[in-house]
């Protein structure tokens, strides 16, 4: 009988008794962690390779879908939750499961089937991206990233633009630091406060409130200064949308 390995990732403690109570008797279901927020999951999923991992959404410092977009290889996600009706449809298409607390130990089983079944068909994990993406807020006010492994949050005042690399986006920062994120521009478009940022140029999205100048570029695009002398490609289109929210004549 193959055993599969569980980790638990929820900051309140009778949550995480609960679940504990429920996986005890599942024999092919080894418990073999817990923790009570984001940075210290990020770590445990790295250094213990669980197959299932039963997590939490709304942490302090940092939450459920912040911690998956700094695992790499994420396990398979259960998601429990005790709000967020705007997500349940992107879990309903993307997760394995999710527990809206408070749940019934008849439910969990349920979710915890569908995961084993799962896992014995060594299917494929789902597509946290996708999940993440779906279930982002109406507006992002920080963006979570992880240098040489180190976690760090940056406030999006602090961001200066964000340019695309490939299948990366680079934000660059204040403070003169460069972060690269496994995310799409499409997705920061659509994320980031459209009153302050934009997108300029099929590779930048600007935080107008950095801006110093626009100057003209040849034919058809500009060069957006900003206050610390870096330069931003603006093409045309990216100029009308500036003329529009700066009222430039």
């Amino acid at each position: 009988m193959k055993v599969f390995k569980a980790l638990i990732i929820d900051d309140e403690p009778p949550a995480r008794e609960v679940l504990k109570y429920y996986l005890k008797d599942e024999r092919e279901v080894q418990t073999i962690g817990e923790c009570e927020n984001g940075f210290q999951g990020v770590k445990m999923i790295q250094d213990l390779e669980p197959d299932l991992v039963f997590l939490d959404i709304q942490m302090p410092k940092l939450d459920g879908f912040e911690m998956l977009e700094l695992v790499d290889n994420p396990p398979l996600i259960i998601f429990c939750t005790a709000y967020d009706q705007y997500a349940i449809k992107a879990f309903e298409k993307n997760a394995v499961d999710y527990l809206l607390k408070p749940f019934s130990q008849t439910r969990f089983q349920e979710a915890l089937a569908k995961a084993k079944n799962q896992l014995d068909a060594g299917e494929p994990v789902q597509n946290i991206q996708s999940i993440i993406e779906d279930t982002t807020p109406e507006t992002l006010n920080r963006i979570v990233v992880k240098n040489a492994g180190n976690i760090e949050v940056i406030d999006i005042k602090d961001i200066l633009f964000l340019e695309s690399q490939d299948d990366y986006v680079e934000i660059h920062t204040s403070d003169g630091k460069k972060h690269l994120k496994h995310q799409t521009m499409k997705y920061y478009e659509e994320a980031l406060d459209t009153s302050q940022f934009i997108r300029v140029h099929r590779r930048y999205i600007l935080n107008v409130t950095e801006l110093a100048k626009l100057e003209k570029y040849g034919k058809e695009s500009y060069i957006a200064v900003l206050k610390d002398n870096q330069q931003v490609s603006v093409s045309l289109s990216g100029y009308g949308k500036l003329k529009e929210m700066l009222d430039l004549n």
